[in-house]
């Protein structure tokens, strides 16, 4: 007899702790996909910081290029208009 009724109450032991636990895994669960969400979003505002900061020395540089062209390009249309009057 008592072997029955120490089976019954740890069976109702076992079966309280159940949702408890189910609860506990749930909360983990959601604490996880927060966490990853978060890395995640912070992971895509570094890199579109870092994008940005590639396109304007990109730019910055083609830029520079343009007016070093522009330059060039002065230069030697006075060489052309020298060379043709002489």
């Amino acid at each position: 007899m008592k072997k029955i009724i120490l089976s019954f109450a740890v069976i109702a032991l076992l079966a309280s702790c159940k949702p408890e636990t189910k609860e506990k895994i749930d909360g983990a669960a959601d604490a996880v996909t927060n966490e990853v969400k978060e890395t995640v979003d912070s992971a895509k505002i570094k890199a579109e910081a870092k994008l940005d900061t590639l396109k304007d020395k990109a730019n910055a540089k083609i830029d520079s290029a343009k007016i070093k062209a522009a330059d060039k390009m002065e230069e030697s249309a006075k060489k052309i208009k020298e060379s043709v009057k002489k």
